[in-house]
């Protein structure tokens, strides 16, 4: 048992220092440039022992993907427990995304600035019915529907609403990240304007 134990931790090792590896190069060259031979190159391995591992790249950066996601949907869900208001609420989500987006801004700028087929798999947002497969899309959906309740406002425009604030929250992530010498006092302003007043217009169609 131990052995068996001992065995699956060095597995588990091993897959993680592929991971770090892949993660490392995605940052510093896209996922575009990313493959077997420069993750096996810096992990001084063969590219055979990765094989091992994982089925191919495009696991590898199914692995990525999903860990980069995983980040941003806790961030947006754990808002859940900090307000009262669908407004409040909102506010919270949106806030919770850009702070965790601009933690791993290389991470973060590599994935939503990819064209690869492969990446865009992961990363898409904007398709009719994203709300059913997206998590990030489906709280925002339901935020806005609480919002607009006094009006009804049907799911399909709730969703392309959603989508809108997604897309807008996205530009201003990319461009805090671009121009990453904005001081401190100027981009906090700059967030709480976006979350508090931008936000909750497009939330309302104003």
């Amino acid at each position: 048992m131990a052995l068996q134990e001992r065995r699956e931790r060095e597995k588990e090792e091993m897959k993680e220092k592929i991971l770090s590896a892949a993660s490392a190069i995605v940052r510093e060259e896209g996922y575009e440039n990313l493959s077997i031979r420069k993750i096996a190159n810096k992990i001084e391995y063969s590219p055979t022992i990765i094989y091992h591992y994982f089925v191919d790249k495009d696991e590898i950066i199914y692995y990525l993907m999903q860990r980069g996601y995983r980040k941003i949907v806790q961030a947006i869900t754990c808002a859940n427990s900090t307000s009262d208001t669908p407004e409040g609420h909102l506010k919270d989500m949106t806030r919770n995304y850009i702070d965790v987006a601009l933690k791993m801004p290389d991470e973060y700028m590599s994935a939503q600035l990819s064209k690869s087929p492969k990446v865009i798999k992961h990363t898409s947002m904007l398709y009719k019915g994203a709300s059913e497969n997206k998590p990030i899309i489906g709280a925002l959906q339901q935020c806005v529907k609480q919002i607009n309740k006094d009006i009804n406002v049907d799911d399909d425009k709730c969703e392309i609403i959603a989508q809108c604030i997604i897309v807008s929250t996205m530009g201003l992530v990319i461009k805090l990240i671009v121009e990453n010498g904005i001081d401190d006092e100027h981009r906090n302003r700059l967030i709480e304007h976006f979350v508090n007043e931008t936000v909750l217009k497009i939330a309302k169609g104003e």
